[in-house]
């Protein structure tokens, strides 16, 4: 009888389901969005019981579409969206209110308020993150300022909250509150060496650690306990990897040594340099946080630096401007002009992450003339997603001091030749787009793999990883430093739009 293993992908956007074979090759998958709540101008949101109800109907579609018996599957693995914080109590499971989701801004005034005189860098010699909005502690700091329920269950002992992850580990297994390394060094709550909250650092933020998970392990031969017998898998399965996303397309991608990197273009675009057992720490504006865990092995640590939109940049053309009708259009909307046009898109939406960590910038179109039309509006949206990750390797290379030879890149932005080429071209190294490009589930699964004897080691994920193809830079360095020259200059004039006179009151 054949076994699999099953990788729970909770997104931004979507959640999915995957069976892996002993080949780490994707045998069925089952996919559901989720709604998107933007209740105020910065604010996102998720309804984390829809997120739950999505996953527990995914996998009984799975198993019953591909007529999976419970016996077949070896273990499960999760990978979700990092720094979306839920919150819940323990004895109802009934969530205080919407996730706040890793894009919401509204902590703004928090984190400047916590950086104080001290400044963005104040907790980031323990956790190797700066005060920001993307991270976790500062949302559990606001709900418990402007939530009454949970700041009163809170201090009774009957508030939870954690990552996604964290949320479904405690749905599937009935009760277990648990996380792994890699979605705990999101929160800013983690110390990087001892892979423990940090006492001091709760402290100072007034965050209770009886209401934060345990932290394990990526890779857990013991086990995040058990699947429900009566829940979707219907038997007693155990949950073995716990990874977040961008981490598991790391795993995924096997980059397994120091020195080697990848790229995921989902609803953002998330590039993890290994650092291996040495945090390093960044001067250049990007975080360092844990790779992965696997067992008892020393914890691996990487360099990432992030971009708020990417993806989503090409469904905001498509819903908000109704310029496509489905983000397949954009690649040969684009190819149908030569170039830019002079035209560069800088999508701070919700202010710049990676490098820069300005949340004072908001979204910009530059250059645009009487010539410029719908085709050069594509292409520089599509542009813009390279330049900004042109940009946070820039950083990369700053901070760890290692040439990187090629970039493995993942996720559904790959599927773009046109976005793929120019991202060589202004990289100045070859793009390599791997076979299976579920590198996040692939990594999931790894992870509970590796801890169930699925598979014996990283030498034998390693032999899995195949190359589907290959883009080499064609440009010439002259257009190459011209478009980042100008693209430099576009992102510089997007700095201060927002006035803090103008900001809304915190409730």
């Amino acid at each position: 009888m054949k076994e699999y293993i099953a990788a729970i992908d909770q997104g931004t956007t979507s959640s999915r389901c995957i069976l892996f074979d002993a080949d780490g090759v994707p045998a069925a998958l089952v996919q559901k969005e989720h709604a998107q709540i933007c209740p105020r101008p910065g604010w996102v949101e998720h309804d984390a019981l829809e997120i739950w109800n999505n996953c527990r109907s995914l996998i009984a579609e799975l198993l019953r579409t591909q007529g999976i018996r419970p016996g077949q599957i070896a273990s499960v693995g999760i990978t979700n969206q990092r720094e979306t914080l839920v919150a819940w109590n323990r004895r109802t499971g009934l969530p205080y209110g919407n996730a706040i989701v890793w894009q919401d801004t509204r902590t703004e005034a928090l984190c400047r308020s916590l950086g104080a005189e001290v400044g963005p860098d104040r907790f980031r010699d323990a956790t190797g993150l700066p005060l920001a909005t993307y991270f976790s502690g500062p949302k559990i700091m606001w709900l418990l300022a402007n939530n009454p329920d949970f700041a009163r269950d809170a201090q009774k002992g009957e508030a939870l909250a954690g990552t996604v992850d964290s949320w479904l580990v405690w749905n599937l297994s009935g009760g277990l509150h648990a996380t792994d390394v890699t979605n705990a060094s999101r929160t800013l709550l983690m110390n990087l060496s001892t892979c423990r909250w940090d006492p001091e650092i709760l402290d100072q933020m007034g965050v209770p650690e009886s209401i934060l998970p345990r932290i394990l392990p990526s890779s857990h031969g013991d086990c995040y306990g058990r699947t429900l017998a009566s829940g979707p898998f219907g038997e007693a399965i155990p949950i073995r990897g716990v990874i977040g996303d961008q981490q598991g397309a790391l795993v995924g991608q096997t980059c397994f040594s120091p020195g080697e990197a990848k790229n995921t273009y989902g609803t953002g675009c998330f590039m993890l340099l290994n650092t291996g057992q040495t945090p390093v720490a960044s001067r250049h504006g990007l975080v360092t946080t844990l790779a992965y865990r696997f067992g008892e092995a020393p914890p691996r640590y990487a360099l990432e630096g992030s971009v708020a939109v990417a993806g989503s940049l090409v469904q905001w053309l498509r819903d908000q401007l109704g310029l496509i009708r489905s983000s397949s259009e954009i690649e040969a909307l684009a190819q149908a002009v030569p170039d830019n046009g002079g035209v560069y898109l800088v999508p701070a939406f919700s202010g710049l992450f990676a490098p820069w960590w300005r949340d004072d910038a908001r979204g910009a179109i530059f250059g645009l003339t009487g010539f410029a039309n719908r085709s050069h509006l594509a292409r520089a949206a599509l542009e813009s997603t390279a330049f900004q990750v042109q940009d946070v390797l820039q950083a990369m290379l700053k901070d760890s001091c290692v040439p990187l030879k090629d970039l493995r890149v993942d996720g559904g932005m790959t599927g773009n030749a046109l976005l793929m080429q120019f991202q060589a071209d202004v990289l100045g190294v070859p793009v390599i787009r791997p076979k299976v490009l579920e590198s996040t589930a692939l990594g999931a699964a790894y992870c509970a793999g590796l801890a169930g004897g699925f598979w014996a080691d990283e030498a034998e994920l390693r032999r899995h990883w195949q190359q589907d193809r290959r883009w080499s830079p064609s440009m010439a360095m002259d257009t190459r430093d011209h478009l980042l020259r100008h693209w430099k200059r576009a992102v510089e004039r997007t700095f201060g739009w927002v006035e803090r006179e103008d900001e809304p009151a915190v409730d």
